[in-house]
């Protein structure tokens, strides 16, 4: 399929494994120069564990630069290092390589952001619509299957089984909420402190200013989509529900959570007679997912496409520019601004 993407690796051969030591500095973490040692599982969680922590901590991202997490596998001894730092900051159930090596290793100090953020349904976030869709064309086709003497019943319970896999329950994408993301941030303040006692004042005065920051971040973007609220946005996977619900917009998916999902005739045709009857002028794909369908799709419906930015990882040119979680999400303000059309 054209949406699949390939398997993530880590390795000690292609990421520089985290200088651990037995025993840390007094009062210090476990690195060789006391810094508090933290493994983050993704790019979202390595921002707010980078800006709470400050100079104190070294931070590795377990996901490579570009990659998508979701498909993120650990060598054994990128595994060994989950187990070895001195905190560990995921999400459960986004990356089952993590989970298990979580599960086996048992981290001194682990931040799970699920404990602190409530994650939504994908049927409040909207991520379960197209494959909602889909599971209503396969049921059409049922139909037309018995008339050769298949059995209906049967293939109905494989559907619904297969139906409910996909949807995946909750989605996870809490962090394009800027107000959920600052929830995590005294969690792994509170974790560094463990870990570091002698500077818990120092973690908790940087949480409360990233929580700040967060809170800055999240009134400039509702100001600059109020006039867009009701506005349909249409993307090609349905990753920004939590953004859709915080700021009034209505997410419309190409495909649902499962990024790997090819999206029927109908499912395509569906989204062209949406975008007309709202008046949609873009639709918006998603970074670390081939454009392919949109822009296709684009070019057929007279529509522009655009890239919106999901998060999940920073590419080198992120990191030639400098830039942030922050400087990223008010990117994304102004594509949705040049994009949307006002009801």
């Amino acid at each position: 399929m054209q949406l699949r993407r390939l398997a993530v690796v880590t390795s000690a051969a292609l990421l520089t494994p985290l200088a651990l030591t037995a025993c840390g500095s007094p009062g210090g973490g476990g690195g060789a120069d006391g810094h508090v040692q933290v493994l983050a599982s993704f790019y979202p969680l390595q921002f707010v564990a980078e800006q709470v922590g400050g100079d104190l901590v070294d931070v590795e991202n377990l996901t490579p630069a570009a990659a998508d997490p979701h498909d993120l596998e650990l060598s054994p001894a990128r595994a060994r290092e989950i187990g070895s730092a001195d905190v560990v900051v995921y999400l459960s159930g986004l990356q089952p390589a993590v989970d298990d090596a979580i599960a086996q290793r048992a981290p001194a100090n682990l931040v799970d952001a699920a404990d602190h953020v409530k994650l939504l349904s994908a049927s409040v976030t909207g991520g379960d619509q197209a494959e909602e869709h889909d599971h209503e064309d396969a049921h059409d086709a049922d139909h037309a299957d018995d008339a050769d003497g298949h059995d209906h019943a049967d293939d109905a319970d494989a559907d619904a089984d297969e139906h409910d896999h996909d949807m995946g329950g909750n989605d996870p994408h809490f962090w394009l909420d800027p107000t959920l993301l600052a929830q995590v941030a005294d969690p792994v303040a509170d974790a560094l402190a463990k870990a570091d006692p002698d500077n818990a004042e120092t973690f908790h005065a940087n949480a409360a200013d990233l929580v700040e920051r967060l809170g800055a971040l999240d009134q400039e973007m509702a100001a600059g989509l109020a006039s867009f609220a009701g506005a349909t946005l249409i993307t090609n996977h349905t990753a920004f529900g939590y953004l859709a619900q915080r700021y009034g917009l209505e997410q419309v998916g190409i495909t649902g959570l499962d990024h790997d999902t090819e999206p029927s005739p109908a499912r395509l045709r569906e989204i062209g007679q949406i975008a007309r009857d709202h008046h949609v002028s873009t639709l918006f794909y998603e970074t670390l997912v081939s454009p392919r369908v949109v822009q296709t799709l684009a070019t057929d419906q007279g529509l522009q496409s655009a890239v919106i930015d999901t998060l999940e990882g920073l590419d080198p040119e992120h990191d030639k520019a400098g830039d942030d979680y922050i400087s990223i999400m008010r990117r994304n303000l102004q594509t949705l601004q040049e994009g949307l059309v006002a009801p």
